[in-house]
């Protein structure tokens, strides 16, 4: 089976390609090794894509792409690990490096010292080119102890009609994906190192600041994710002035889901990726704020666009290989994808794992190149995780993780933009 273009570029972009989510409970029990083996059999078992092994290009690579096989029977000891680093190693390391191409491209690792708390952990890392994010997401949601068991696969789902969608938003739309920004301040050449922060966000700071600004319609997630990584990028290294292109605009790039409630299970890659423009150089957080909710108000309309240019960027990606590699290695350039900023909501609460009560989930993205950092903030219940991956100076993931929870206080502290001036 052919891969698809997203899933080639994924594997041409020479990067790792490793992304992951971990499941973090309380001290105590550990989690069982056997039974979590025995879980994963019944609940992904089922599930044709985990079993799926990637076959090198068989001619030259620039006519022959890559192709999925797949690997029978399904066998969970393979894959699943017991280990005992902590959650941070683990997660540093599975960013940055590849998984074994020799069977299907995912690891669950359970470790039973995940914290100096003696918190315990469930870590997957998959191959992008395998499952997105939200894949990540509805793979852990099967293995809870109230989750239904998959239902055998059916039909393919007929495609939604491709929307209908003007030559001026087309143009407009091309033009965003187009334009190069600037990258994140890095180190000197050769010196730049993978790093990872995950840090805890103040559940308190972050319900009065998804009420700013006041008497407004309050904030998404993905909005005060935004605004505070401008705001940190801005505490961290200065307006974009003094940066080393000057005023040149710094974009973030905001994965979108195109699945639709028919199809909102599928595993693989359903997303699509909208460029915005961040207001580094505002100085009030509000306004910050303010700024991204109208960049994200528009994403409605963007996305009309992608639908209906993406299938046949895809197709002509898929039909010629090359292509696929020429455009993956152009969106992994840090001018052009400089920031992978994403946020959701861990929906099933209370959750547990074999009665272990679920106390937050951590959230992996992807290491890009030097000069980039990608973020990912997750709400479970009322925790707030924030894991920043960057490809900086060592200890800059961390930096921005700190400014970005600095920048929700002034946030949470500022009524309206008025109160900026005093």
């Amino acid at each position: 089976m052919r891969l698809t273009a997203v899933e080639e570029g994924h594997l041409r972009n020479g990067l790792p390609g490793t992304i992951g989510i971990a499941a973090v409970f309380p001290a105590g029990q550990p989690l069982d090794l056997a039974q979590v083996r025995s879980r994963v059999r019944d609940r992904w078992g089922a599930l044709e894509r985990m079993s799926r092994l990637l076959a090198p290009p068989a001619g030259p690579t620039a006519v022959s792409g890559h192709r999925w096989t797949a690997a029978r029977p399904f066998d969970p000891d393979v894959h699943i690990t017991a280990t005992d680093q902590d959650l941070d190693a683990l997660l540093t390391a599975g960013v940055s490096h590849p998984l074994p191409s020799e069977r299907p491209l995912w690891r669950l690792l359970v470790t039973a010292h995940a914290t100096p708390a003696g918190e315990h952990a469930l870590v997957l890392l998959a191959h992008h080119a395998l499952l997105d994010g939200r894949s990540l997401e509805t793979l852990f949601r099967l293995l809870m102890d109230d989750a239904a068991p998959p239902r055998p696969a059916g039909p393919p789902a007929t495609a939604p009609p491709r929307p209908r969608v003007q030559p001026a938003a087309l143009i407009r739309e091309l033009r965003r994906i187009e334009i190069s920004g600037q990258p994140l301040p890095s180190a000197p050449p050769g010196e730049p190192r993978p790093s990872v922060a995950v840090v805890q966000l103040d559940p308190q700071v972050m319900r009065t600041a998804r009420g700013r600004p006041a008497g407004g319609r309050g904030a998404t997630l993905n909005e005060l994710l935004l605004s505070a990584y401008a705001g940190a990028l801005r505490a961290c290294y200065g307006p974009l002035r003094s940066w080393p292109q000057g005023p040149t605009p710094l974009y973030a790039t905001v994965p979108v889901d195109l699945r639709t409630r028919d199809n909102a299970g599928e595993l693989g890659n359903g997303v699509t990726a909208l460029r915005i423009p961040l207001p580094v150089d505002t100085e009030c957080p509000v306004a910050r704020l303010q700024a991204c909710q109208d960049l994200v108000a528009e994403f409605g309309h963007r996305c009309d666009v992608h639908r209906a240019i993406l299938p046949p960027l895809k197709a002509a990606a898929r039909a010629v290989p090359w292509l696929a590699g020429v455009m993956a290695r152009r969106l992994a350039r840090p001018e052009v994808t400089t920031s992978l900023c994403t946020a959701f909501k861990w929906r099933d609460n209370p959750s547990s794992l074999h009665g272990r009560r679920l106390s937050r989930i951590v959230p992996l993205p992807q290491l890009s190149p030097p000069g980039t950092a990608n973020l990912c903030l997750v709400r479970t219940a009322d925790t707030y995780t924030l894991t920043v991956v960057g490809h900086l100076r060592a200890g800059d993931a961390q930096l921005i993780g700190e400014a970005v929870a600095q920048d929700l206080k002034a946030v949470a502290a500022t009524d309206t933009p008025a109160a900026c001036a005093g």
